[in-house]
């Protein structure tokens, strides 16, 4: 199990730091999605493992101390799955991963929902 800050993450708040990018990681545009592969995520990784067929859904951006900022967004299982790892995007489709965690699959029926919180610490 791995909950990793990618290489394209940081390259994605280094860019967001000098103006390169002016996609923000806002309500507007931060996306939380799942997958329902195996896989252990790294530093490298770029994509979920298998993404589930659910879009990704807008996350609830705040900022519980001055050098965190933290994303809650809740997913609705569109059949029976069972989910292994989740992911913030900076958009709805493609985009870049920032961060990604894998875990022990959690079997869900259909309608069944997990919350998911992804959080960015500078230290």
């Amino acid at each position: 199990m791995a909950t990793v800050y990618t290489q394209a993450g940081e390259e994605k708040v280094v860019d967001l730091i000098d103006g390169a990018s002016s996609t923000v990681l806002s309500a507007t545009n931060a996306k939380i999605g799942w997958g329902t592969g195996s896989g252990t995520h790294a530093k490298s990784s770029t994509t979920l493992f298998i993404e589930a067929s659910e879009a990704r859904q807008a996350a609830t951006v705040s900022q519980p101390a001055a050098d965190k900022n933290q994303w809650v967004a809740t997913l609705t299982a569109d059949a029976a799955k069972t989910i292994t790892n989740a992911g913030l995007f900076d958009a709805a489709t493609g985009g870049i991963l920032v961060i990604a965690g894998d875990f022990t699959g959690i079997a869900l029926a259909t309608s069944d929902k997990i919350e998911f919180t992804a959080s960015l610490e500078q230290t």
